[in-house]
């Protein structure tokens, strides 16, 4: 299974031109890497029938083409389907990295006429949140936001501020989103198996990892979720975000999204080292919001705090740490796999 483009990082123009022609008559397939927030990173096959097809529904589903605004690195495929769609709607993309700010970018997008559209990850929006810039993209049509669950906080905030975010759900291995706002793509068929697994199929799905074929019809994507009784899914969390606990099973994600409404925390993140004692043990890196917080964010006054929210306190933090920044891969995801190994060096 050769491949004859792989989208790497730099110059995002250089990429543009070497796609047009794979765009417009097809070619060999391409491939991207997966992020590796959790693991390690894998070669994805992405052929030309699946990439279309996912920029296509996307087109669709967000009403008709428009120009779209490049934030994200094109070595990954949030990045890279930006400049597919932009190749499909027969417009230029507007590079943020070639602007002074975010607003001298918003101005040449919107310069351009027509419907405008960006994509981000929750990092960026929560930075522009923290700013006091959230109000910017109000100016867009369409803003995907994906690669990681939002806090529903940070949602609401957003929408208030008349941001039109449509939550994305996908991963490399399916051309990207192929779920928006809970509700599937055309031609994306969604299910959820009985250990609550997501499992995707349709058009938009990978050809395989390196020189291993994808065969089957259904891929499982390591995702836990929900489907209501619209079909609407809703994801609550990764196989592997369930750690056990002293004999309890503590969601993580849960303990992140109300670890953000404690007072003095500007960001968290929280992941489960092993632990000789508990089994596992859950660790909270918080990022304090102000110097001034510091004095009140020990372990035993955040854990009575998360207990105060509502939360189990046996899924509270066992170990807390204080840093000034949650590390980034790339894309904008949390390193989580990085945070894991610090957590079982710092004890």
């Amino acid at each position: 299974m050769s491949a004859s483009l792989r989208p790497v990082g730099g110059d995002p123009r250089a990429l543009l031109r070497a796609l047009a022609p794979w765009v417009a008559e097809g070619g060999e397939p391409l491939v991207v890497r997966t992020s590796g927030s959790t693991g390690e990173p894998k070669d994805v096959v992405l052929s030309h029938a699946a990439v279309l097809a996912s920029a296509r529904a996307t087109q669709e589903r967000l009403g008709g083409p428009g120009r779209w605004l490049l934030a994200l690195p094109t070595a990954g495929v949030a990045g890279l389907q930006v400049l597919v769609r932009s190749l499909l709607a027969g417009s230029d993309p507007v590079v943020l990295d070639e602007h002074p700010d975010l607003t001298a970018a918003l101005d040449v997008l919107a310069a351009g006429g027509g419907r405008t559209y960006a994509s981000l990850v929750p990092t960026q929006l929560h930075r522009l949140d923290r700013e006091g810039r959230l109000g910017l993209l109000a100016r867009l049509d369409a803003l995907l936001v994906g690669g990681a669950g939002i806090d529903p906080g940070l949602l609401e905030r957003a929408r208030a501020a008349g941001v039109p975010v449509v939550r994305t759900y996908g991963m490399s291995e399916t051309c990207g989103g192929c779920v928006y706002d809970g509700v599937p793509l055309d031609g994306v068929r969604v299910r959820v198996d009985e250990g609550g697994q997501v499992l995707v199929a349709g058009p938009t799905l990978f050809s395989g990892y390196g020189e291993v074929p994808f065969t089957g019809e259904w891929f499982a994507t390591a995702d836990l979720g929900t489907l209501g009784p619209d079909g609407v899914l809703g994801i609550t969390g990764r196989v592997d975000d369930v750690v056990v606990s002293g004999g309890v099973n503590v969601a993580l994600p849960v303990v992140e999204r109300t670890l953000r409404q404690v007072a003095g925390v500007g960001d968290a993140a929280v992941v489960g080292a092993d632990d000789a004692e508990w089994g596992s043990r859950v660790v909270a890196f918080v990022v304090p919001s102000d110097a001034v917080c510091l004095d009140g964010l020990g372990l035993d006054a955040v854990r009575d705090e998360l207990e105060g929210l509502g939360l189990d306190r046996r899924w509270a933090p066992r170990q807390l740490e204080l840093v000034d920044t949650l590390p980034l891969l790339p894309g904008g995801k949390v390193d989580r796999l990085s945070l894991r190994t610090r957590a079982s060096q710092d004890l």
